[in-house]
Parts: C-alpha cells; structure tokens; sequence
C-alpha cells in the first residue's frame, strides 16, 4: 500500500471539508420566478439537504473507506481539520437528538461511532447488579372452601373497640 499524500496541504484539505459541509447544507426552494418557497414559520424550505456523516465526508474528500480517513487524521498537520469536522459531525448528530424524526438514528451513530457516547452500554457491562426476585405469595382471594368460616370485621366496630381499651388502661394500643 503506497503511502501517498492526498492532499498537498492542510489547507486543500480544509478547503474540500468546506465545500462537503458547504454542499449538505442543501440549497432553498424557489420558485419558477425566482423567490424563495418559505414555511408556515417562514422559515426558507431547504432541498437536497444532506446529513453530516463520517463516511460522506471521507467521500468527499476523495478515500476509499472510511477508515482511511481516521487513518490520515494521525498525520500531525491533518489531525486538528479532521478532528474538527468530526466534531461537526458529531454535534449535527446530538442536535439531532432533540429532532422528533431523527433522534433514534441520532443515538445509535453516537453510541457506536463517537467515543464517550457509548457509556450507557459499557456502564451495564461493567456493573453488573444482582438480580432481585420478589415473591409475593399472598393469596389474592379467600379460596372458597375457606370462605365460609371467614370473619367479616367492621373497621369502624375495631376502631371503637381499640379506643374503648385505650380509655380502660391498655394505652399500649396504637390505631392505625
């Protein structure tokens, strides 16, 4: 594998990073006239519009793969440029986070393509926490057979009879 230049400096480089954020921008809507197609916030409607990612700007700028372009951010004059249109990119994708349409695509790119962003994952895998079973085997319902001889106490009849004690000596009683 040839190792060859792409660019002959930092600046070409910076100057086609440009032109790829420059092209995902899209361009507005006009019409046949001339003027510009605006929404109901007036807000100019924008077409052709792109979004920023890791791969469209190694295409961009002319590699084969996407890793070739992580591979020539660790030529010292190139690191900086590359490092701050990845930053770019990752900033579209967390403001996408905040889109209705777009913030589940938006997550999963963080998560598995930017690091810091997959904590959530690697957090679970390093702590693993014990399991907790709760049992509840408190029937629900007097079987029937049991019904029967089943009590029905008056809360109110109880309240009385706990007060009655109470006034009798056995303050020891507490209502609840």
């Amino acid at each position: 594998m040839p190792n060859r230049m792409k660019f002959k400096s930092p600046e070409e480089m910076q100057e086609k990073i440009d032109a790829y954020f420059e092209d995902c921008k899209g361009h507005p809507l006009t019409t046949v006239d001339g003027r510009i197609v605006f929404d109901k916030y007036e807000n100019p409607v924008f077409v052709d519009v792109k979004p920023l990612t890791i791969t469209g700007l190694a295409l961009a700028l002319g590699f084969t793969t996407r890793q070739a372009l992580l591979n020539y951010q660790k030529r010292g004059a190139y690191q900086e440029i590359i490092e701050r249109a990845k930053l770019r990119i990752e900033n579209y994708a967390e403001m996408r986070l905040y889109d209705r349409d777009g913030w589940n695509g938006a997550k999963f790119n963080l998560q598995n393509n930017f690091q810091k962003w997959d904590a959530e994952r690697t957090g679970q895998d390093d702590k693993k926490t014990p399991a907790i079973n709760i049992i509840c085997d408190i029937p629900r319902t007097v079987p029937a057979a049991e019904a029967q001889d089943a009590i029905e106490l008056d809360p109110l009849a109880v309240s009385e009879a706990i007060k009655e004690l109470d006034r009798k000596g056995g303050g020891e009683h507490e209502q609840s």
